[in-house]
């Protein structure tokens, strides 16, 4: 049986209360002569069954005894007697026994309840007992003006005494206390209005404050607030309920700051980020600041230093977010706290003295916390939890809590220190595989720039070159290696040494990319003893030669943008041509674009870095580059900065990489061209043009040696060449002497023997001319080769470009 019937109804009356327990009268002979209806409810038995019966026929025990005698027995006390109902079942219940005096024919009145519902009463009454008198849940009660009327035991001993407090306002009891619930009416006023008015209790706020008896500490309660109505059915007040739920909250803020820890410190891989973020996570909740101090190499990315004194040479890191961060030497004396923490590995517990500004000489004290942070190969610095308002000490909960902060910090800032040292080496190399000087040549201006990503992401693989080729050309090219990190950056350099040499191969440039998709094609081809290929990246590469003396460009790209042209007039364009596929790939053949360049036209060769934004498609980035382009009458340095500082603000997820060109053309009186027979009798005309040419440019000197290398050329054209040879002479940076003939066949050097009749020609030429060699064209081949010019001759017949 349910022991608490009605537990959700307390009835303060007894269940031997005469008004509700069961009733009889008996005369000094034990017989009924009274029967209440009470009576009749418990055994139901009418009046007219019972009255003028013995009494002891009501019993269901087979006792000897009657009922007088127990009367007798046990008057003013309570027994249990089992009692018979109408039905036959047994009714266990509690019995008195009142005599009556003075009263003829009447004896005792009986009086009867059954014994679980006078037990579930005296729990019921015990139970209210222990909450006035010993439940930690503090009881207050309070009337329908929100002042004190009573309070439990443990309202009493919060508050050091509920008598002081009975009948002043809610208000009076913490003055300093808040709601830190939300959803609900800010302060207790309006909570207990809207209890009051509504009848809606609110329960489980949480409340933040300081008990009057314990005025030090901070305290947290769970509170409830109900309405009280009278027998009508109005308000008489409400009562609150209140627990102490303090070691419980701040246990769960605990395990709630190291998951919001968890998630955030560390996140950044970037060691003054990761301080900042161990100081965002800690205040206020632990500490009213938190300072971070660190060796300078680990700052920078390098290996802290190991055999230094604890507590010197540190910088501190100051404030709560990044943007308050400052940094500032710091050292500590041998015997301070700080030292001992550095030193034994431990954290510490202190009373640091205030560093605020004009506080040097107060004696007020704070409570600080000194935490090693910590990894397997070194100490890395020291975090210091400081709590300046709240006067409460760290107590051994707060001080795991802090340790356990400080070795997730301490992770954090050891992978930012690893991650900015790779990233450090890997920027290095990638800034040491491209160009550090562009070569000087004669065909066209230049001007870069190159943006490496925000550092969270990585090095990438960005790269560009211009290349002096034969004839006065120039050799441009831009590519990509999509990714970041070392392999990117290294995939890069060995990439951009091939593409150069394949341009001193003269080569044109869908050729030159085709050879290059091969080679990566190769290099990610699975191993045949392990299976295994070199990682699969997606390259991207455009090149392109101008040539000043036609002012033709040819270009051809691999999945890269094709540049745009910005000519002398200022219209800006884009080839509509589709680029080939990335290298590696395969399918379509790359083809050649040809494209006749005004002297001044502007080209601008780019990564998708430069055009590509996660808000706005490449378009966009384009079409800005583009009118930034317009401007090309300015200085190619300005017009790089323009280009850049049009690029979207924040982080820069992907390398940027911008080549801006100037074209020149070459004056035609410094190129001259003869078309020559074949015939070995044209080798003298030869000499003789080549001899005049050179005195007009003021080349006197070299008319010996160039002479000879026309003589050996020209010959070598008219040998093996089935129509006419053509000589052409330039005169730029050095002297170009070229033949072109319509044989595919190509010249190879070789160490004549004595008694050879021939060899010796090209051996010659290799000899006299500071560079030589072949390139071959759609309607045969040139041979080509440069002689210096004497530095007593370089300025005579200035004005070469234009």
């Amino acid at each position: 049986m349910d022991r608490f019937p009605n537990a959700a109804n307390v009835d303060f009356h007894s269940p031997l209360d005469p008004n509700k327990a069961a009733t009889a009268v008996l005369d000094d002979k034990g017989r009924i002569v009274g029967w209440g209806s009470s009576a009749q409810r418990l055994l139901g038995h009418s009046p007219e069954e019972v009255l003028g019966l013995p009494a002891e026929r009501l019993l269901a025990t087979t006792s000897e005894q009657r009922l007088s005698a127990l009367c007798k027995a046990h008057r003013t006390r309570s027994i249990v007697l089992d009692l018979c109902h109408q039905d036959g079942h047994t009714v266990r219940a509690v019995v008195t026994f009142s005599p009556l005096s003075h009263q003829s024919g009447a004896a005792v009145v009986v009086v009867a309840a059954e014994l679980e519902a006078l037990r579930s009463w005296e729990a019921q009454l015990a139970m209210l007992q222990g909450l006035a008198t010993e439940s930690h849940v503090g009881l207050t009660i309070f009337n329908t003006d929100r002042r004190v009327v009573w309070g439990n035991v443990s309202t009493d001993l919060e508050l050091g005494g509920i008598a002081q407090y009975t009948g002043r306002p809610a208000a009076d009891l913490f003055p300093e206390g808040e709601f830190i619930s939300r959803h609900h009416p800010p302060d207790e006023d309006q909570v207990m209005d809207h209890v009051l008015t509504t009848g809606e209790p609110i329960v489980g706020m949480h409340y933040r404050g300081r008990a009057p008896a314990d005025p030090v500490r901070e305290h947290v309660w769970s509170c409830s607030y109900h309405r009280m109505l009278d027998a009508r059915g109005e308000p008489l007040g409400l009562f609150e309920e209140s627990l102490d739920i303090t070691d419980r909250y701040r246990a769960q803020e605990r395990l709630s700051l190291l998951v919001r820890a968890g998630k955030r410190v560390g996140a950044s891989l970037d060691v003054r980020r990761t301080a900042a973020e161990l100081a965002d996570v800690a205040v206020p909740q632990l500490a009213d600041e938190v300072q971070v101090d660190l060796p300078p190499a680990v700052i920078e990315g390098r290996q802290p230093p190991t055999r230094s004194a604890p507590g010197h040479g540190l910088l501190r890191m100051h404030g709560r977010t990044p943007e308050e961060f400052r940094t500032s030497p710091v050292s500590y004396p041998p015997s301070s706290p700080q030292a001992l923490s550095l030193a034994t590995g431990r954290c510490v517990v202190d009373a640091c003295p205030s560093e605020a500004p004009g506080e040097a000489g107060s004696a007020a004290s704070h409570s600080c916390l000194f935490v090693p942070l910590l990894t397997r190969e070194a100490v890395l610095g020291l975090a210091t939890f400081r709590r300046n308002s709240n006067p409460d000490a760290f107590g051994p909960e707060e001080q795991t809590l802090a340790v356990e902060l400080a070795e997730r910090a301490a992770v954090g800032i050891d992978n930012a220190r690893r991650y900015t040292s790779q990233h450090a080496a890997a920027l290095v190399l990638q800034r040491s595989l491209l160009p550090r000087h562009l070569p000087q040549q004669s065909a066209v201006d230049v001007a870069y720039r190159y943006l490496p990503a925000d550092s969270r992401v990585g090095v990438g693989g960005d790269w560009f070159d211009v290349i002096p080729l034969s004839g006065a050309r120039v050799g441009l090219t831009v590519g990509d290696v999509v990714g970041h990190g070392m392999h990117a950056a290294a995939t890069m350099g060995r990439l951009r040494s091939t593409v150069r040499t394949l341009a001193l191969l003269d080569l044109d440039p869908a050729e030159l990319l085709t050879r290059l998709d091969d080679l990566v094609a190769q290099e990610s081809e699975p191993d045949a003893e392990d299976g295994l290929g070199s990682e699969a990246m997606v390259v991207t590469c455009l090149y392109a030669i101008y040539d000043p003396v036609s002012g033709r460009c040819v270009w051809a790209s691999a999945g890269h943008p094709p540049p745009i042209v910005a000519d002398a007039s200022g219209s800006v364009a884009m080839s509509a041509l589709a680029p080939g596929p990335p290298l590696g790939l395969g399918g379509l053949p790359y083809e050649d674009v040809d494209l006749d360049l005004s002297n001044g036209s502007v080209l601008a060769f780019f990564t998708d870095g430069v055009v590509e934004d996660r808000g706005q498609d490449i378009d966009s980035g384009i079409d800005r580059l583009a009118e930034v382009l317009t401007w090309q009458r300015c200085p190619l340095e300005e017009l790089c900065d323009r280009a850049l500082s049009a690029l979207p603000p924040g982080p820069q997820v992907d390398d940027a990489t911008l080549l801006l060109v100037r074209t020149r053309r070459l004056d035609a009186d410094h190129v001259e061209d003869l078309e020559l027979p074949s015939d070995p009798a044209m080798v003298a005309q030869a000499r003789m043009l080549t001899e005049r040419q050179l005195e007009t440019w003021g080349l006197s000197e070299l008319s010996f040696t160039a002479s000879l290398v026309v003589s050996e050329l020209v010959t070598n054209g008219i040998r093996y060449a089935t129509g006419p040879v053509v000589l052409r002479l330039i005169r730029d940076r050095c002297l170009l002497c070229e033949v072109s003939d319509s044989a595919q066949t190509a010249p190879h050097l070789r160490r004549a023997r004595r008694d050879d009749e021939g060899g010796r020609g090209l051996f010659l030429v290799a000899q006299m001319s500071q560079r030589w060699g072949t390139r071959y064209t759609s309607t045969g081949k040139t041979i080509w080769a440069e002689l210096a010019i004497p530095k007593a001759s370089a300025g005579v017949g200035g004005g070469m470009l234009r």
